[in-house]
Order: C-alpha cells, then structure tokens, then sequence
C-alpha cells in the first residue's frame, strides 16, 4: 500500500511538472512569454490583500501556536497530577508561557491593522501602499511563524518540566530557565515584525 502511495505521488510530481513546462514552452514558442510575468502578477492584487493576509497569519499562526503548546503541557501537567498532585499549582507557569505567545500576535495584529485605512482606489494604488502591504504580508507572517514555533518550544518544554518535577522537584527550576529561553523566540520575532514594517506608512492611494 505505501509503495502504490509513492507511485502516485511521484505520478502526481510528474503530472505537475510536465505541465508547467508545456505551459512555459508554449508561451515561450508562440511569442507570448511576456504573460508570463510574476511582478505584473503581485502588482495585480490589491495590496489591501497582502495585508490583510499577513494580519491573518499573524494571528492565526500565534494562536494555533499557542493552542498547540497548552495541549502539549497542559496534558503532561494533567496526566502527572494525577500520581503527583503537587506539581499540578506550580506547572501552571507553561500554560501562562504557551499563552503569552497568542498576546503577542494579537498585539501586533492590531498594530498592523492601524496601518490599513479606506482609500479612494479609483486612480489606483501608490508604490506606498504596495510597500505597506507587502511589509504587512512578511511581518505578520514572520510573528505568525515565530510564535508558533515558540508555542512547540514552550509546549515541549513545559511538558517535559512538569515530568522532570513529578520526578525530582529541584529539577522544575533548571528546566524553566530553559523554557523562559525558549518563550524569548516570540519576542525575537515580534521585534522582527516591528522592523519589517516600521517604515511602512498607511494607505493613501493615488492622489
């Protein structure tokens, strides 16, 4: 059954690939390359858009990071309170970490979104408000991206820091030292975020 598997998506992977050069060989040969035009591609798409997609992974990703990292923790904590009750009060530090990193990317999503303002489109975009919503677009998938990995990091962490506790109790604070260096990746990318996009200006359209 896997070897069917991977005879279907190498059939798949070649399928695609066949097809793309066909569509690249045809424009290419009948004289319309120039329709092939990725910059023409971007500019084409609001850049309402692009921002409103990077507010929305900024958020979205943070989220589900920090969904992701209390289900981690909060299982372990759970599970090893039910042998060691004491560790359930002290653990619950990890949950607060794992929740940290939502705040964080609805922090920024709220920055990002003040930049976005109505404009009249009829005479279209500025360069200006094309930079500012690309720089939306890869700042908030940058934080998006960041405080997920940071929800894993703390969520593993954490778990692993109440089963260290259940076991020995001196081993709780040599593990949150760890877990507070891995909470930091948010912030580094929160810094990111604030970097990509400080010299983005609000919409104003074509005058």
């Amino acid at each position: 059954m896997s070897s069917y598997g991977g005879y279907a998506k190498t059939a798949l992977h070649s399928a695609v690939t066949g097809l793309a050069i066909w569509a690249g060989l045809y424009l290419l040969l009948t004289g319309r390359g120039e329709r092939f035009n990725v910059g023409g591609y971007l500019l084409r798409i609001s850049p309402y858009m692009w921002g409103l997609y990077g507010i929305a992974f900024c958020i979205g990703f943070s989220v589900v990071g920090a969904a992701w990292g209390i289900f981690i923790s909060g299982s372990s904590i759970l599970g090893g309170a039910v042998r060691t009750p004491r560790i359930a009060t002290k653990n619950l530090i990890s949950i607060i970490f794992c929740e940290v990193v939502a705040i964080y990317g609805v922090i920024m999503a709220i920055v990002f979104s003040a930049k976005l303002g109505a404009v009249n489109s009829e005479n279209g975009f500025s360069s200006s408000d094309y930079y500012t919503g690309f720089s939306l677009f890869w700042g908030g998938l940058a934080v998006g991206l960041s405080n997920l990995i940071c929800g894993l990091a703390v969520g593993i962490t954490g778990a692993n820091a109440a089963t260290a506790d259940a076991h020995d109790q001196q081993l709780f604070v040599k593990i949150l030292v760890i877990e507070i260096f891995g909470s930091v990746i948010g912030l580094f990318g929160l810094i990111v975020g604030l970097l990509v996009t400080g010299k983005a200006e609000d919409f104003a359209g074509v005058v």
